[in-house]
């Protein structure tokens, strides 16, 4: 049988992970290869959540195309939780690739047997798995959110980019913003030059001049060296 694989990470952490797209090609292909089917070639969605429809995951949408226009008679992946982690996207899927006459394997467990109304645990066992892993998601976002809040509380910087003059440091719920040595050299110059009176974009030509380069853009401008000095003032700006 011809078949299409299917692999994805979602973007919480999981694209390095234990099971992550690696891994995953491994078992689509050693489950291809043991059963004697024919795996024509492999999607994927790389940071993609799981609770997203079909339409907008690139990968998954060409799977099911491949399916739908006969070029595949099948779809496989490596866990049911790969295709889908919201209940409902799951059995919309599954629906999909079913109506178009082909049939959904799990490297895990083998097919995914379509609904038979004569064995409705058949399908009700499949959901309650589907219902675990939509909680399951769920739970982690919960968990990214608490540890997001506990950093906020704690005066840590919990989300977005990093100010000039500063990176992230340590992983997880212990990561937070410590000094950029590079940066720290041009934010140590240019509260040097506002100290001494040179206007913003006096500064910005100093910058230049010296080879003291900000993060993204070719040249400093004087709305960037105004954003260094406020975001310095602040921080130094005991709070009540």
């Amino acid at each position: 049988m011809r078949i299409v694989g299917y692999k994805r990470v979602s973007g919480l952490g999981q694209v390095n992970d234990g099971f992550g797209l690696a891994i995953q090609d491994t078992a689509l292909r050693g489950w291809a290869k043991t059963n004697g089917h024919k795996l024509i070639r492999i999607e994927e969605d790389e940071g993609v959540s799981g609770a997203k429809e079909a339409v907008d995951r690139p990968g998954l949408s060409a799977a099911l195309l491949a399916v739908q226009e006969g070029e595949a008679e099948g779809l496989l992946v490596p866990k049911l939780d790969r295709l889908a982690r919201a209940l409902t996207v799951q059995e919309a899927t599954l629906a999909f690739v079913w109506r178009a006459g082909g049939r959904v394997f799990a490297a895990d467990s083998g097919e995914v047997l379509q609904d038979d109304p004569d064995d409705p645990m058949r399908t009700a066992l499949r959901q309650v798995v589907g219902v675990f892993a939509e909680l399951d998601r769920r739970i982690v976002v919960k968990r990214l959110k608490d540890g997001r809040t506990a950093k906020a509380k704690a005066g840590r910087k919990a989300v977005g980019s990093y100010a000039f003059g500063t990176h992230g440091q340590g992983k997880g719920r212990d990561r937070d913003a410590a000094p950029r040595p590079d940066e720290q050299l041009a934010v140590a110059r240019i509260l040097e030059l506002r100290e001494a009176g040179d206007s913003y974009r006096v500064i910005a030509a100093a910058l230049d001049a010296e080879g003291l380069k900000p993060r993204r853009a070719a040249q400093w401008s004087a709305m960037s060296v105004r954003a260094v000095v406020q975001r310095a003032t602040e921080s130094s700006t005991p709070r009540p």
